[in-house]
């Protein structure tokens, strides 16, 4: 039997869209001779599809598409699709078997995520049991996603009582098939990889693993879907972060000899591949086409612009330079090297007059207080520049505030944080540094003194972070732990804190809540994201004590 296995990118809600995806994919590889043709979790709908499946206008619709453009392309071949079907008391995440214009089998996902970005019990209803399909002369296991991680043999901690692939295995089928919609972050892959390897090798079957591909709002989907043979070993690799079509024969599969073992593993190659094709589906799934950075010359906003003109193209791509009084003249120049390097249009616009204005209006005597209250009006000046140039000329602002900075509040509420999206929300400012040091690996494209300099807010005379922050490595260090490993205070102190210092890390961090929830969406690249995976009170009390 030959096996397709399409890895698309589906636009969420556009119906008409995702099904021509489906209808293109299906006739080039009916082509090839192909007999099942493997397409994504809720490829239909696009993923994660949120509140949409509350709407009952939307399901009727996804039905009449299903009927009208999905079932037709099956005539001639079979085809497996994810979409939400009916049940009596609520609708399931499903993989729909396709056949002579016909459907020959419904799989219901078992396993409903709602952790970090999930919420599905929200929306679907579980499968009642497993069933195994025989397509082919092959005893085929389909499952959807979450359905293939809940091993009790790897994993120390399981989520759910039941495990789908162990049931299947032991229906006796010959191959496991999972259609998945699984969000990228730093290390997914090589976990994701290994856990496959796990499951084919326990059971002795082989795994074909058909992933979603895109951005859709703050999430990444890496595509990566592959094969595993009855060892573990990866037979098949295929794109990340592009769409991409594979086909194999199940006959190879027991062939030893054939096997090829592909190593991949993430590094700072995936975190760019990631940000750039969020940044480019985000723009072209809202219907934007032109970016805008407000460029001060520190490392965020130059790597906030060389991402934007990677993703969307230089020319369209707009930085703007809005020096006050406190400026240095090498921000200015390195903004200016920046924007030669891209090859990106660069306005500079003084604030000076602006500023000097809201200090005379404000403040109870000519002269400058030098308070927060005048480092922030600035940021604001600033963040109401680039919105009237955003509504006048139709750019997308994007932000340029990094995870660490915005995990501090150390980002000014309608100033910096004015705009549409943020490329380094999830990203730490070590990390940071590591991916403009990549971005240069073939040549300066991040002029040297953007990395070389301390970095600064340039708010007031000689600032630097460092004034009013602990060093980037030690405060990521804390960060993760807290945010993404949910770490007590004790917990971090015993890492080898001061504990004054995790205390108020975590103080500020707790503080600042408000502002992340009024703050842009921002891509998702570690395991825990400020936004819908990180979901904490704004208003509470509690504290973790280090004693």
């Amino acid at each position: 039997m030959k096996i397709a296995m399409a890895q698309v990118n589906p636009v969420v809600g556009d119906l008409n869209y995702n099904a021509g995806k489906v209808e293109k994919y299906t006739k080039q590889l009916k082509s090839k001779g192909a007999d099942l043709i493997i397409f994504p979790e809720l490829c239909l709908t696009g993923y994660p599809p949120k509140d949409l499946l509350l709407r009952n206008d939307f399901l009727e619709a996804v039905q009449k598409t299903f009927y009208q453009q999905i079932l037709p392309v099956s005539k001639g071949t079979a085809v497996l699709v994810g979409m939400p079907t009916y049940a009596e008391n609520g609708i399931h995440n499903s993989a729909v078997l396709l056949q002579g214009g016909k459907t020959i089998g419904t799989f219901h996902k078992t396993l409903l995520p709602d952790y970090d970005i999930f919420d599905e019990s929200r929306y679907f209803i579980p499968s009642p049991h497993e069933k195994c399909v025989e397509f082919k002369g092959m005893k085929l296991g389909i499952t959807v996603c979450e359905d293939i991680w809940n091993d009790k043999d790897y994993w120390d901690r399981r989520r759910y009582g039941s495990d789908p692939v162990s049931e299947l295995a032991g229906q006796g089928v010959e191959m496991i098939i999972n259609i998945s919609a699984s969000p990228y972050h730093y290390g997914k892959y090589s976990s994701r990889v290994d856990m496959l390897r796990n499951t084919a090798s326990k059971y002795g079957i082989p795994v074909v693993y058909v992933n979603q591909v895109g951005g859709n709002d703050d999430l990444v989907f890496d595509g990566s879907s592959c094969v595993l043979g009855t060892h573990g070993e990866l037979l098949l690799q295929m794109g990340h972060f592009e769409e991409d079509v594979a086909l194999f024969d199940t006959l190879s599969l027991g062939d030893s000899e054939e096997k090829t073992v592909i190593n991949d593993s993430d590094d700072m190659r995936w975190l760019y591949n990631a940000l750039v094709l969020g940044v480019r589906d985000y723009f072209f799934k809202v219907g934007f086409e032109k970016a805008l950075v407000g460029l001060s010359g520190g490392i965020d906003s130059s790597l906030t612009a060389v991402i934007a003109a990677a993703a969307l193209g230089s020319e369209n791509v707009l930085v703007v330079s809005m020096p006050s009084r406190y400026s240095s003249s090498g921000s200015l120049a390195d903004a200016e090297d920046l924007a030669v390097n891209l090859g990106i249009e660069h306005r500079v616009i003084s604030i000076e007059n602006m500023f000097s204005t809201y200090l005379k209006e404000l403040n109870p005597c000519p002269q400058s207080v030098m308070d927060l209250a005048e480092e922030n009006i600035q940021a604001r000046i600033r963040g109401s520049i680039l919105m009237f140039i955003s509504n006048r000329e139709g750019y997308l602002v994007l932000i340029t505030g990094n995870k660490s900075e915005m995990a501090m509040g150390y980002s000014t509420l309608y100033g910096d944080m004015c705009g549409g999206l943020g490329i380094l929300a999830d990203l730490p400012k070590v990390m940071v540094y590591r991916l403009a040091e990549y971005i240069n690996r073939n040549g300066t494209v991040v002029p040297v003194n953007v990395i070389n300099k301390p970095p600064s807010a340039e708010l007031k005379p000689n600032q630097v972070d460092q004034d009013s922050l602990p060093p980037y490595e030690e405060l990521d260090s804390i960060l993760e732990a807290y945010i993404e490993e949910n770490k007590s205070v004790a917990q971090i102190v015993n890492m080898g804190y001061e504990p004054d210092v995790v205390e108020e890390v975590l103080r500020k961090v707790d503080s600042s809540e408000y502002k992340r929830q009024q703050s842009a969406p921002g891509i998702r690249v570690t395991s825990r994201a400020f936004g819908p995976g990180r979901r904490m009170p704004i208003a509470h009390r509690w504290m973790s004590s280090s004693f």
